[in-house]
């Protein structure tokens, strides 16, 4: 079978889009995995499924690297709206379907291969607050833990330890997170990739609450994080009883399309 693909980044995170609109495409656990294999396949960290949907604009079924579906993906998110308009959707303003429910995207800006899309994430997520970490659910669970100088530390060592804590019995992507002046640092090991990923739009995500959680920060809040593969923004309403209104804010770019005989 020859299959058509594009490929989208997000500040780094990248993935393999397929459209399906127009043919039944069932792929398995072994050949998605064949897909994104950086040395064998295509190389990503996750393939994306472009899809009907009888109620929305479009739907996104998500497959982590090892081949199995996954939770909600934030840079795919917006990757996928970005392809959206690329291929003929002529609004700026999407309204799409996903693994956690129903998503909002707007095209912000167009600059040749890159797009700036705001994603509206999952609303008020369930915290949970430690005396070492929290725990956080923006579409896909997340352990945050703020750290003083996450250069220097091992991602792949304690990610993949604290990914396969019996606690996590699914597993968790682990974020560790270090306070720079007007922004944060996140650095994340995303299980399904089973590594440090350039970017990981769920985990800033995470790490942007986390962040206001532990300072009590309240109102209407926009916080920078710098990611390995570039800046993203996370804006939300923060009160005592939590947080709304969440929007993930950066770069969608598309790289190549081709070909690939599997």
């Amino acid at each position: 079978m020859t299959l058509e693909f594009f490929k989208y980044h997000g500040t780094g995170n990248d993935f393999i889009i397929i459209d399906t609109r127009d043919k039944q495409i069932n792929l398995s656990e072994s050949q998605i995995k064949y897909l994104c294999d950086r040395r064998f396949g295509i190389g990503a960290d996750g393939l994306m499924l472009y899809m009907n949907s009888k109620k929305y604009q479009f739907k996104m079924r998500y497959f982590n690297a090892d081949g199995k579906e996954g939770s909600m993906c934030g840079n795919g998110g917006r990757c996928l709206s970005a392809f959206s308009h690329y291929i003929g959707n002529p609004f700026n303003k999407m309204h799409f379907e996903a693994i956690d429910g129903e998503h909002f995207s707007e095209i912000l800006e167009i600059q040749n291969e890159i797009k700036l899309v705001r994603l509206k994430m999952l609303e008020n997520p369930i915290i949970f607050e430690f005396d070492t970490h929290f725990e956080i659910n923006t579409g896909s669970p997340h352990f945050v833990c703020f750290e003083p100088n996450v250069d220097n530390i091992d991602v792949f060592q304690l990610g993949t330890k604290v990914r396969h804590n019996p606690k996590y019995p699914e597993g968790i992507n682990v974020n560790f997170v270090e306070e720079r002046g007007d922004h944060i640092f996140v650095r994340t090991f995303e299980r399904g990739v089973e590594d440090e990923t350039l970017s990981c739009g769920t985990g800033v995500t995470a790490a942007a609450i986390a962040k206001a959680t532990k300072d009590n920060l309240l109102g209407e809040l926009t916080i920078k994080v710098q990611t390995l593969g570039g800046y993203l923004e996370v804006s939300f309403n923060r009160t005592e009883q939590g947080a709304s209104n969440i929007c993930l804010t950066g770069p969608a770019t598309f790289v190549y399309k081709g070909q690939i005989n599997i």
